[in-house]
């Protein structure tokens, strides 16, 4: 029996602690595997058509004349599209690459939220260390001995790898009753005084304290931002019924 992923626990807005389990080294391989083959074909594209335009036909070695051009036209941007597709990547979809996204991983903070730019270029920067000797035998080595499957650049920047698990609005309200004591003490108690007063309420009134409501047990991954009055009330109920254990 395989023994459970060590999880990072986070405190969200609503009072609820939420769990996400650690990406241990197998599924971080994995992504960086998908990664690495997208970042070297892409290198390797644009040197074979950079070069075929500029000299008419491929060679692997410059030109006789003007190296300078060929190399700030052909090999500097295969460099920069091999070594800044992690950072620049991580940047622009806060913390995920297409190898990450494909494996169900991203790169989380201590408190759960997406790294910011400093922390990613940060965490990059140390992949020359992580790489040493070959093979990212450090990085690798670190990932196995660590609970939490780090390497150099997780520790320096204060991230690691977490597994993505899409929540939807009956599993947030299912964990909030099932979790929370004070759901059922206060929460209940505000949800019913809201409906009692419903109808006391202008609609404006209604649905913002609705919303608010809704918005404090099920957490900013709820989509509340569409309905009418009735779909608002009707959530607002299913809420007081989870907290009954109904």
């Amino acid at each position: 029996m395989s023994a459970p992923l060590p999880e990072l626990s986070v405190d969200s807005v609503t009072g609820i602690d939420v769990s996400l389990p650690v990406a241990g080294p197998g599924a971080r391989s994995f992504a960086f595997i998908i990664d690495w083959h997208i970042r070297f074909v892409l290198a390797l594209a644009w040197y074979v058509v950079a070069t075929l335009v500029y000299n008419g036909e491929f060679s692997l070695s410059p030109p006789a004349t003007f190296a300078g051009a060929w190399f700030g036209a052909i090999l500097v941007p295969a460099l920069a599209i091999y070594f800044l597709y992690h950072p620049v990547l991580e940047i622009l979809l806060r913390g995920r690459t297409p190898g990450k996204r494909s494996v169900g991983i991203r790169i989380v903070t201590r408190a759960g939220g997406a790294p910011g730019a400093a922390a990613l270029l940060v965490r990059n920067i140390f992949r020359l260390i992580d790489s040493l000797p070959v093979a990212y035998g450090v990085g690798l080595t670190l990932m196995v001995l660590t609970r939490e499957s780090l390497r150099c650049g997780d520790m320096a920047s204060g991230t690691l790898l977490t597994y993505e698990r899409p929540v939807g609005d009956a599993e947030l309200l299912q964990n909030a009753a099932q979790r929370v004591g004070r759901l059922d003490t206060v929460g209940a108690e505000i949800a019913a005084d809201l409906l009692e007063r419903w109808s006391s309420l202008v609609p404006e009134a209604r649905i913002r304290l609705a919303r608010q409501l809704l918005q404090r047990y099920l957490g900013p991954e709820a989509d509340l931002s569409e309905g009418d009055e009735l779909e608002w009330r009707s959530r607002l109920e299913r809420l007081a019924r989870r907290a009954d254990g109904r």
